[in-house]
């Protein structure tokens, strides 16, 4: 019983889920639709990096953004970029603005089918737009580079050649009056890590002021993209010192505009399994905005303090950028607080010792499918004395099950003396019947963090077990796990005591049916978990069951 009760409040958070969902839908903030003033493909390219520069003053600087200016055609056409590949990125860089346009991550395909083409995570394109742009913003606005000004690159394409540990690419911005700025991209060997370096070279004859901004623009997903059985957060984050990790959805963006001072800190936009997001030095104090921008685009940001470099003078703006798949280990060695991306909601105390115990299996037996296998035994062991006592006290219930029975045909619809002629069975014989309670509750918060480990593990993308199981991060293709689980909740049944209730045993008999259902369409790693968790427990149930029944029959 202590599973078909864990099922019931699974399947009772699973329809709250569904429907917020289809409240959402049908209710909550509809994105706007794209006008497409160009080629009607998402994959053209949009060369203007057109965005909301924010606006900045000498003093307390306001968080609101500055409107969108428009790049004139002629200008746009004629800003060209550069390619950087290297062994784990393929990344474009725009000369207007000198903002990464596209990104795509080469260890990771878009499809199993079609490996050669690789994920694309940042997208120049007017369709699921997502860019991340950088600039200057001086006391003249004109004398600093913002991410509409055009730079001259010396070379069109840089490759990491084989033995090389690192590659950057530069791009200059010059004005008139003498001021230069040097944008620096650095990319290094087995990294998802880039380096930026605002290098400015004051020789204007007086004395010249700045700040760094960064931001990331994004559109808003398209309504319905995804499994609608599964949730997972599409939108900005961010991280500072007093409040760590929050999320500030684009609903969050439309309600209110974000303001906030901070030291150190990142901001970042975040999907399944992979984000972006721009780190600056860690003892930088840092002001955050967000905006709205027309075309269904969103805007997070961060900007520096005003620093002044006096003629002739020397000044360097550094910051880093993440962008990649969300390795847990790597995240943490780049940024504090970057790892919390991959988010266990409040259950990360219980999820992050699950996750590292999946990666010790898998590092021993080099499979995600076996890991998860040798994970669920072991968490079955961790749990064997309450799963004990919860299946002695069901095997009890079950041998008493005539006598339940004999009660019922006595008292009728006396529900009052049926209770307690149940109770006075119950005090006699010596049994708890909440004795299964505390199991179900101790694994409940488990299987939630269980969950969470499973659907959010970039490692279980395209993840091959065995057979036709290519991928656990996608459901069984031909559903046979979920048939396997659906069999064994039917198992387990006939395992625990009927319920006398008519009704309420139909109920209970229609629910392996109802999840199988539910199951289909979740990840077939998850599914395999609650297969294996199922067989193990119905040996348990079942060893201990005979025993005490051995025990109670007549020698």
């Amino acid at each position: 019983m202590d599973n078909i009760r864990l099922f019931l409040f699974g399947g009772l958070a699973l329809v709250l889920m569904m429907i917020y969902q289809a409240w959402q839908r049908d209710y909550g903030p509809q994105p706007q639709p794209i006008i497409e003033t160009a080629a009607p493909t998402s994959e053209v390219a949009d060369r203007g990096t057109s965005g909301a520069v924010p606006d900045v003053q000498t003093a307390a600087p306001p968080a609101t953004a500055a409107p969108v200016t428009a790049v004139p055609q002629a200008e746009e056409a004629a800003a060209p970029s550069i390619k950087i590949t290297t062994d784990l990125l393929d990344v474009e860089i725009g000369t207007q603005g000198g903002d990464i346009l596209n990104a795509y991550l080469l260890d990771y395909p878009l499809t199993k089918e079609n490996p050669d083409k690789k994920f694309k995570l940042l997208n120049s394109g007017r369709v699921n737009r997502f860019i991340a742009q950088s600039g200057l913003i001086g006391l003249d606005k004109e004398r600093a580079p913002t991410h509409e000004a055009l730079f001259q690159a010396s070379q069109r394409e840089y490759r990491l050649a084989e033995g090389e540990d690192a590659i950057e690419a530069v791009l200059t911005w010059h004005h008139p009056s003498g001021i230069t700025v040097n944008k620096r991209y650095r990319f290094k060997r087995g990294s998802y890590v880039i380096e930026l370096q605002h290098e400015i070279i004051n020789n204007s004859g007086s004395e010249w002021a700045a700040r760094v901004y960064h931001q990331l623009q994004r559109s808003r997903p398209p309504d319905g993209e995804g499994n609608r059985f599964l949730y997972t957060y599409t939108g900005p984050a961010i991280y500072t010192q007093t409040e760590k990790y929050e999320k500030y959805s684009f609903d969050d963006i439309e309600d209110a505009q974000l303001s906030r001072d901070t030291v150190g800190g990142w901001i970042a936009m975040i999907q399944h399994y992979f984000l972006a997001a721009w780190i600056p030095p860690a003892d930088e104090k840092a002001h955050l905005y967000t905006n709205k921008l027309p075309g269904n685009r969103y805007l997070v940001g961060m900007y520096s303090p005003l620093v002044k470099v006096a003629d002739g003078g020397h000044y360097d703006f550094t910051s880093k950028m993440f962008v990649g798949p969300k390795l847990q280990e790597e995240m943490e060695a780049t940024a504090p607080g970057l790892e919390l991306t991959v988010d266990y909601g409040w259950l990360t105390v219980l999820a992050k010792p699950i996750y590292w115990l999946l990666q010790q299996m898998y590092s021993i037996s080099q499979n995600w499918g076996w890991a998860i296998i040798f994970l669920t035994i072991i968490i079955k062991a961790l749990f064997y004395k309450l799963s004990e006592a919860s299946y002695k006290s069901m095997a009890n219930m079950r041998k008493l099950a005539p006598r339940m029975k004999a009660l019922k045909d006595r008292y009728g619809d006396d529900k009052a003396k049926m209770n307690q002629a149940t109770m006075e069975m119950y005090k006699k014989e010596k049994i708890n019947p909440l004795g299964g309670c505390l199991p179900i509750m101790v694994q409940i918060p488990v299987f939630i963090a269980l969950y969470w480990v499973l659907l959010e593990s970039v490692e279980l993308r395209q993840a091959p077990f065995i057979f036709w199981l290519d991928d656990l991060s996608k459901e069984d293709p031909y559903y046979v796990l979920p048939f396997l689980m659906a069999a064994s909740m039917f198992v387990q049944q006939k395992l625990n005591p009927a319920p006398l209730d008519p009704m309420q045993a139909k109920i209970m008999m229609s629910l392996p049916f109802v999840f199988g259902i539910f199951f289909a369409f979740f990840p077939s790693g998850l599914v395999l978990y609650w297969v294996v968790n199922n067989l193990i427990s119905i040996t348990q149930q079942w060893f201990i069951t005979r025993k005490i029944e051995q025990e109670s029959s007549p020698s």
